[in-house]
């Protein structure tokens, strides 16, 4: 699930005591995830800032000269600059503005309520129970969702509480209604319903998914089984599955719609098991449409989650279908390595998930020993299929946009197609980010500080200027 920080909006004003607490909420949890224990799914931190050119920034101080907004180079010698500003609390909507947003919402989604259920906010809450905290599957800065039960079966479901008091929860609604009704993959968790209440807000009602999330089988060490904690590893066959099986969902987002889907958030927590660990890819609260593949435009903001974002999307906000192949290459490097994509606690040089396997990928099965997941055994009958994947993690990591292959080639790598040669380019000196000055805008943050700043810092390894010259941009 989601956890936003509100980066992203040009405010001026005081902050208040709450709004204070959220964000440490936030840089708490990013720096250490948090597991709900009854329940499969698990939260993960992402977040939200603007980007501008230093053009752009000049005239907005011009313009707006008394705004509390900070400005900070994301690199030594960008035009790209990073704005952080502090978040007021926005007066609460009327009933004349519940309504209005609820009609304006019916209105927008009407082309496709025909193919979707549509459930009365009574249903909603009878089917988690006034939304019990028993039933949370995962949290966001903007979202909730709950387990539910529903109908005469007691059909299971998954329902995704957006925040009514979020000024961007109408938006984001709309956006990801569109993207999921139109969806229908196996591989992809289907949209079921929807409903629109103006007092309470919209939700999303999604099928269930039982088995839990490929974060909790990875990065879970411990399960507890008849009250004693035994370790569990998903076995190499399965890992290769879910690999082949996110491999065509991402293929079907970029190539088998009518427009092409940009996910913008894929990592394990974002891929859910079935009873039999078939894979199935969801939440779809970041995805947007892209022109077609291959043709990338800017975003001024820029939201997803540390260590699984692309160089030129978080460098400079540029999105196409290349952003979810880089993610995926990170997610393929956890399941061979089982590592998580930033680890504070590893040894120097280990932090950084990618940083730390591209010299490894460079030297193929030779150094499938330092790679593999110690949990697991090398035999002959799963030497090609690992081979493939580190073929594949190897072209999916590429810092060049412009080398970095399709999701289409990377299928034809992980089925055992003819791969091309992906040439890896190393790079002597890399840009350092002004983290420093950045942190020092949140007095209120000391205790986190340090945490987040490493954190933030070991997420921009591997980030390096480059020159998209030849680049087509919208």
């Amino acid at each position: 699930m989601i956890l936003d920080l509100g980066f992203a909006c040009f405010l001026s004003g005081r902050t208040t005591e709450s709004s204070h607490e959220h964000n440490k909420a936030w840089l708490l949890e990013e720096t250490r995830p948090t597991f709900i224990e009854s329940d499969p799914y698990s939260g993960q931190s992402s977040f939200r800032f603007s980007l501008c050119s230093q053009v752009e920034l000049e005239k907005m101080r011009r313009e707006e000269p008394s705004s509390s907004c900070q400005s900070f180079q994301v690199s030594e010698g960008s035009t790209t600059v990073l704005l952080v500003n502090e978040v007021r609390e926005t007066d609460k909507p009327t009933v004349e503005m519940n309504w209005s947003t609820a009609l304006s919402l019916e209105k927008s989604i009407s082309p496709v309520t025909s193919t979707l259920i549509r459930f009365s906010y009574s249903e909603i809450v009878t089917a988690t129970r006034n939304f019990s905290k028993g039933r949370v599957l995962g949290r966001g800065a903007c979202s909730c969702v709950y387990r539910g039960r529903m109908g005469i079966w007691r059909k299971a479901l998954a329902i995704k509480r957006l925040d009514k008091e979020d000024t961007e929860s109408p938006k984001s609604f709309c956006r990801e209604l569109m993207i999921a009704s139109s969806l229908q993959c196996p591989n992809i968790v289907p949209l079921l319903g929807f409903c629109i209440d103006p007092e309470q807000g919209p939700f999303l009602v999604y099928k269930y998914v039982s088995g839990g999330s490929l974060e909790h089988y990875l990065h879970d060490k411990k399960n507890k089984k008849r009250g004693v904690k035994v370790p569990f590893c998903l076995p190499w066959s399965t890992r290769y599955k879910i690999a082949l099986g996110i491999a065509d969902a991402i293929a079907y987002l970029h190539n088998g719609t009518e427009q092409c889907v940009v996910h913008r958030d894929i990592k394990p927590s974002n891929i859910l098991l079935s009873s039999n660990k078939k894979p199935k890819l969801c939440d779809f609260g970041l995805a947007t449409w892209t022109a077609a593949p291959s043709v990338p435009f800017l975003c001024k903001t820029v939201k997803g989650t540390f260590g699984y974002l692309a160089p030129e999307y978080f460098q400079h906000g540029k999105i196409s279908d290349k952003t979810d192949v880089y993610a995926f290459g990170v997610v393929l490097l956890e399941l061979i390595t089982g590592r998580k994509p930033i680890e504070v606690r590893r040894p120097s040089g280990e932090e950084n998930l990618v940083v730390w396997a591209k010299p490894l990928l460079r030297r193929g099965m030779e150094a499938i020993e330092e790679l593999l997941d110690p949990r697991l055994t090398r035999t002959r009958k799963n030497s090609v299929a690992m081979e493939r994947m580190i073929q594949a993690a190897r072209a999916c990591v590429n810092d060049e946009e412009s080398r970095r292959p399709g999701v289409k080639e990377i299928v034809s790598i992980l089925k055992g197609g003819e791969s091309r040669k992906v040439e890896l380019r190393t790079f002597p000196s890399r840009t350092k980010s002004n983290l420093s000055s950045l942190m020092d805008c949140y007095p209120q943050l000391q205790r986190t500080k340090s945490e987040m700043k490493s954190h933030l810092a070991l997420a921009m390894l591997g980030v390096t200027e480059f020159e998209d010259d030849d680049d087509v941009l919208l």
